[in-house]
């Protein structure tokens, strides 16, 4: 994290796993920042380790602000944050810009950003990848929609918790590619798992395995990061089999609307509506290997 050269009036709505950090790195690099989320608690946390303020609703936390930003859970809670009298819209200023971090649909992406202008202000839709520790450690990749001037505006704040930015296109096409990010982390996910629980049933010393492997054609994010953790059967951290299924149905419904084809994406989806039935709802996405080391034929 850098401290940026300008400092701008900020807020931050949604102080979760990702937004805390998220916010905490706007405050770290100079700016003035006001915070809300839905349980006040978090706010106070939060509060009391950063510097910054506390609003009462999104509307009081976007008023006289040159950025706003959001992360919050899914497309109802992204209409819950902007409509009404007590969101976004009712407090932000002209010319503004609402960037939002949320993964949620290309559609309430698009019908936002059409509400926002109409309010003459500015919206980017700006999902990130990287979980919670990319998050932290201030290395998150953010993939944007929207205006370009805007994004070229926006993109100074946004590198205090960013390594990578890329502009995507008109608005939508930062969710569309997070859809991609999410397909593939699936497929890989899977056949990791699926490689994994196969050394252990060869008696096959897997740490050893994941080492070899870690250097040739089969290495990835994934396996750097969780392939030693899935051996030991840990998943209390990373991002939720919850959300992940969450994902995966904006990517099926945005495939129907194309004409794609996820007969992967599918499959791996109802694995995880197993892990959920085991109870790992909250379990990381690297939990598919649950069902093969413990369900086997």
């Amino acid at each position: 994290m850098s401290i940026t050269k300008h400092s701008y009036k900020v807020s931050f709505i949604g102080l979760g796993v990702m937004g805390y950090p998220m916010a905490g790195h706007l405050s770290k690099a100079g700016h003035d920042v006001v915070v809300y989320n839905r349980n006040p608690e978090r706010s106070n946390q939060w509060n009391n380790e950063y510097k910054g303020k506390i609003a009462d609703s999104p509307a009081e936390a976007s008023k006289d602000r040159d950025f706003i930003f959001s992360c919050v859970g899914a497309d109802n809670d992204l209409r819950d944050i902007t409509y009404g009298k007590s969101g976004v819209i009712s407090g932000i200023s002209h010319n503004s810009v609402f960037v939002d971090h949320t993964t949620a649909s290309a559609d309430v992406a698009r019908e936002i950003n059409t509400a926002i202008i109409d309010a003459g202000a500015n919206f980017l839709d700006a999902p990130v990848s990287g979980g919670q520790a990319g998050a932290e450690n201030g290395q998150l990749t953010i993939m944007i929609g929207g205006d370009k001037n805007t994004f070229e505006n926006a993109k100074p704040v946004m590198e205090v918790y960013a390594r990578n930015l890329t502009y995507m296109g008109p608005s939508g096409n930062g969710q569309l590619t997070k859809m991609v990010n999410q397909i593939c982390i699936a497929g890989v996910l899977q056949g990791l798992s699926e490689g994994l629980a196969f050394s252990q049933n060869a008696g096959l010393d897997g740490n050893l395995v994941l080492d070899v492997i870690s250097k040739g054609a089969a290495q990835s994010w994934q396996m750097e990061n969780r392939g030693t953790t899935m051996l030991e059967g840990k998943f209390d951290f990373g991002f939720a089999v919850d959300w992940m299924r969450k994902d995966l149905n904006l990517c099926m419904t945005e495939a129907q609307n194309n004409g794609s084809l996820l007969p992967c994406s599918a499959l791996v989806d109802q694995f995880y509506a197993n892990v959920q039935q085991r109870g790992g709802s909250r379990w990381d996405t690297s939990s598919l290997i649950d069902l093969l080391q413990n369900l086997k034929t």
